[in-house]
């Protein structure tokens, strides 16, 4: 199950790669897919959001049970 949310974070790292936030402004992933600019497109934020409820499906405990639905 540790590995559920990777295929997600792969995807989000490559859509924030292609955002202005990591072009032009040279700023870090960390910050990027923190903030909510209209720099960052929906699609990332869409992901963001999905990668975010996977990290969480691990840590709740009736997730865990019934396993974290994958990507």
């Amino acid at each position: 199950m540790a590995k559920s949310c990777k295929g997600l974070a792969i995807e989000l790292v490559k859509c924030l790669s292609e955002t202005d936030c990591i072009k032009v402004e040279k700023r870090s992933y960390k910050e990027c897919a923190g903030e909510k600019s209209p720099c960052i497109s929906t699609e990332c934020i869409g992901l963001r959001e999905t990668f975010f409820n996977c990290k969480r499906g691990q840590v709740d405990m009736r997730a865990r049970i019934r396993g974290n639905k994958g990507y």
